[in-house]
């Protein structure tokens, strides 16, 4: 018996939790997925390309809204899935099914929060652990991280990744040849590609690097993050003009009207959770990329309180709870609020903070 797609799909976009089994099987089915797509991923327009979501899952809802259902529309998501929001477990695992069902009309890029490390710190270790009980879950799905696409290219023209450029990137070539079935390293072209940002002011010099004139590595920057660099005019413009590219589209980055144009319209960042963490009050949008590769950001703010649970009235394990990173310059952090969202008991998908099951749902178990 196969797996039932269609079914997980409708229990996820319902936000119920599958089992440990199913969820198991989901992930071993999207690494068999992952393994046909190379490290860059030829995408056709027109497309919708998401930035970060960070587990902001009605904010999801609202993006197939606005933008369209699968399979109607053809989505490219950016990466960081997880980490932050309340409900990392129903978001990613909705976007696995999806792109399980309709693998060539969904694409799933790795970001920097798709990795061990970084989750223990953020939130979706902590999550997983109090919606299922055991880190099983936590663990089939970073296994699932290490198969991600690093990078896209729509139309042989724009180049879509989760942070952006590397020093030791000049051609897309380079990229096609990394190892990326494995854990985001510290350091090198992997790290860079989820990791950095674009700086206006990188043409200054940099005593780490000694490059002048044509050296494209004098536009680069050591990044305050600690991974990745900061990229310039100067590298994007050779980067793009070496692979005959136009545009670098990319996320990672809080915009507060919900996107970024930088270098005379040669980079464009695209954040799409809205109001991140409950309370930045940012906008978010969606890139739409028509026929022509003509370029919509779609700006939207968050799901109507009427199509989602608050936030506030739902219980939040601590751990590793909602907060900004050092990066966002803020010292907001969650104080842990105590809740679920959802509880899993045997193979049975419970609705949160009900006393007994409704509409109970068993799926099989299915090998591979």
């Amino acid at each position: 018996m196969g797996l039932p797609i269609d079914e997980c799909i409708s229990l996820c976009m319902e936000r119920k939790l599958l089992s440990e089994t199913i969820v198991r099987e989901i992930c071993e089915q999207a690494k068999s997925v992952l393994l046909e797509e190379g490290n860059v991923r030829s995408v056709s327009a027109p497309c919708v390309v998401v930035g970060d979501v960070h587990g902001q899952f009605y904010d999801v809802l609202e993006i197939f809204r606005i933008a369209g259902r699968c399979p109607d529309t053809n989505y490219v998501f950016l990466g960081d899935y997880v980490d932050r929001g309340f409900y990392s477990v129903e978001t990613i695992l909705l976007l696995v099914c999806l792109k399980i069902r309709w693998p060539s009309r969904v694409t799933l890029v790795r970001g920097n929060h798709e990795s061990r490390a970084v989750t223990q710190t953020y939130g979706f270790y902590a999550e997983c652990m109090r919606k299922y009980g055991s880190s099983s879950v936590w663990a089939f799905i970073t296994d699932f991280f290490d198969y991600l696409v690093l990078a896209v290219v729509i139309e042989d023209s724009i180049f879509c990744v989760h942070g952006g450029l590397s020093p030791s990137v000049h051609t897309l070539d380079q990229i096609r040849m990394i190892d990326r079935f494995r854990e985001i390293p510290h350091e090198g072209a992997m790290a860079d590609l989820v990791w950095s940002d674009p700086a206006p002011n990188t043409h200054l010099p940099n005593p780490r690097f000694t490059g002048t004139g044509e050296d494209t590595r004098s536009d680069f920057q050591i990044s305050p993050r600690g991974a990745g660099y900061l990229f310039g005019k100067q590298v994007t413009r050779q980067f793009l003009t070496t692979n005959n590219l136009s545009h670098v589209c990319r996320a990672h980055q809080l915009c507060m009207e919900g996107f970024q144009i930088l270098f005379d319209d040669l980079v464009s960042t695209v954040w799409s959770a809205p109001n991140y963490c409950y309370r930045a009050g940012n906008m978010a949008s969606v890139l739409q990329i028509g026929p022509e590769l003509e370029r919509f950001f779609n700006v939207f703010g968050p799901a109507p309180e009427d199509a989602r649970e608050s936030p506030i009235k739902e219980a939040f394990g601590g751990g590793g709870g909602v907060a900004f990173d050092d990066d966002d310059r803020r010292a907001l952090k969650s104080r842990g609020r105590r809740g679920s969202g959802g509880t899993l008991v045997g193979g049975m998908v419970r609705e949160a903070g009900e006393g007994g099951f409704s509409n109970p749902v068993s799926l099989p178990c299915v090998a591979f």
